[in-house]
């Protein structure tokens, strides 16, 4: 098994938002188009997830499991719609939470967020026996 690896770290706020551990990777704090509507801080925060997850080599597909913060959790059908149309079926185990975010914005600022889990090495793992006959 490797090493530990983290990325994209952010020492003001004292996290990593990437950190790659064995076949896990666990990305936090996926936000975007914050002060705007939900579905659009949904929308950004799924565009967030997807650049990570892109920086690493991986995709949407390989996540295994998302907690989803909410400033107010009766928005979780427009999350589910957003999620029909970026998981095309494969959607991950989820968990969503309802909080008050500590952010500058206040009310009107952040409304929702995004921490997954995503499991990589799950194709390279049968590459081998694929191509064991050619």
């Amino acid at each position: 098994m490797e090493g530990i690896k983290r990325s994209d770290v952010n020492e003001e706020w004292a996290h990593s938002g990437i950190v790659e551990a064995g076949d896990f990777v666990f990305i936090n704090y996926c936000v975007g188009n914050i002060g705007q509507s939900i579905e659009n801080q949904i929308n950004g925060a799924m565009d967030h997830l997807t650049k990570r997850l892109e920086s690493i080599g991986l995709t949407l597909e390989s996540v295994v499991k998302l907690d989803c913060l909410f400033r107010d959790v009766w928005n979780i059908p427009i999350m589910e719609k957003v999620f029909k149309e970026r998981f095309n079926g494969k959607y991950p185990a989820r968990k969503s939470i309802q909080t008050e975010f500590a952010h500058i914005g206040g009310q009107e600022g952040l409304l929702f967020q995004l921490d997954a889990i995503a499991y990589k090495n799950c194709f390279e793992k049968y590459v081998p026996l694929i191509n064991k006959d050619k």
